[in-house]
């Protein structure tokens, strides 16, 4: 039997190909080497973040598949827990690399509230000050534990053909050689994330990419319900779309001087909320090619500071994880190994807001442009 397309990885960035290849009508395999997913695509916010993304292609990528998740998420089964972003600056610094965002294209259709406006949308929380904020329509958000399984579920309705504990050892002109005998497949597209080793390592070598662990937490429900997820102001020095800005220079200054440690560790806040009232919250970022398994209490600590300062609480931490992901420079690579392959990676940590846009770009480019293809 052979494949139109057989795809390498059950993550977001392979879940997105196999989306795109049969919407295409192609007959479609996925392989992954775990009995389900279980890597960094379940470990995150389930936060489709397109507001900060990098100016460009990235932005553009993350917009359009934010819309994609919000049209496959009820064909899915998959409930949109949260919509929106709330960016809150504490300092004038941050204030100002707000007002110049809203000022670019990426700003478009995004609102620059006074800090008693932000205050006034924040309902029960009570952080220390507020000099401005900026509030985003396009997010979305959805519960990663149950939307990775669900799309996988639904993908699989569709036709996709699954199989799991089945490791890609190669790829050659037939198909892929796995630990579970041939796979035949006409292209084939490699998604294999932070597996520095076995795929195409001298193209990760190339391209300097290592990994990055991060560190989460579920905290119990404050009792009260946010407007959207929520940032602060050490976002604003790390996603590229405000800190490339020339307005970020004097807060990452003020930041190098107030909070070392967090930025030394590559702590910013993020934090989101569950139905039941719970919060995600994270994140950190420590690079290696193969990071420790130990989570660090330090680190815990400054993400809890930057809550607290936030909400003004911290409740009880229910549960903590960590993830890895490939990190290099640039946001995601597609590499050509032969003709009728192609290796996609995002090395940025925004799969779940990127990919989906990323895989109709590899079918475009395997196959050619699509003939006006529509969701099944």
């Amino acid at each position: 039997m052979s494949h139109d397309v057989a795809i390498v990885g059950a993550g977001i960035v392979g879940l997105a190909h196999a989306l795109a290849s049969i919407r295409r009508g192609l007959k479609t395999v996925v392989i992954d080497r775990d009995a389900s997913p279980s890597g960094a695509s379940i470990r995150n916010f389930g936060f489709i973040t397109v507001t900060g993304q990098r100016r460009g292609e990235t932005w553009g990528r993350a917009l359009r598949s934010a819309a994609i998740w919000a049209e496959v998420a009820p064909r899915a089964g998959i409930a949109i827990e949260q919509r929106g972003l709330l960016v809150l600056a504490r300092r004038p610094e941050a204030a100002a690399i707000l007002e110049a965002f809203a000022a670019t294209e990426m700003g478009e259709q995004c609102e620059l509230l006074s800090g008693d406006a932000a205050q006034g949308r924040l309902a029960g929380v009570q952080p220390a000050s507020l000099a401005a904020a900026l509030w985003s329509p396009h997010e979305v958000r959805v519960e990663s534990r149950e939307a990775i399984p669900r799309l996988v579920d639904w993908l699989a309705r569709l036709g996709v053909e699954f199989r799991f504990r089945c490791a890609a050892l190669a790829i050659d002109a037939a198909g892929v050689e796995t630990s579970r005998g041939r796979i035949r497949a006409g292209r084939v597209i490699a998604c294999p994330g932070d597996d520095l080793s076995t795929l195409y390592p001298e193209t990760y070598d190339r391209l300097g990419v290592t990994r990055c662990v991060l560190q989460m937490m579920r905290l119990e429900s404050p009792g009260y319900r946010l407007p959207a997820p929520l940032m602060t102001d050490l976002s604003l020095v790390r996603y590229r779309g405000y800190a490339d800005l020339p307005q970020a220079v004097d807060l990452l200054a003020r930041l190098r001087t107030e909070q070392a440690s967090h930025l030394e560790h590559g702590v910013h806040l993020i934090v989101t909320q569950g139905q039941d009232g719970s919060l995600i919250v994270g994140d950190s970022h420590h690079y290696a090619a193969s990071p420790g398994p130990f989570a660090s209490s330090e680190v815990e600590r400054l993400i809890l500071d930057e809550l607290r300062e936030t909400l003004g609480t911290s409740p009880a931490i229910r549960e903590r994880w960590t993830g890895t992901y490939a990190s290099a420079e640039a946001d995601m690579f597609r590499a050509q190994p032969a003709a009728h392959v192609r290796h996609v990676v995002v090395t940025s940590g925004t799969g779940a807001s990127t990919a989906f846009a990323i895989a109709e770009e590899t079918l475009e480019d395997l196959f050619g442009p699509a003939p006006g293809s529509v969701l099944p």
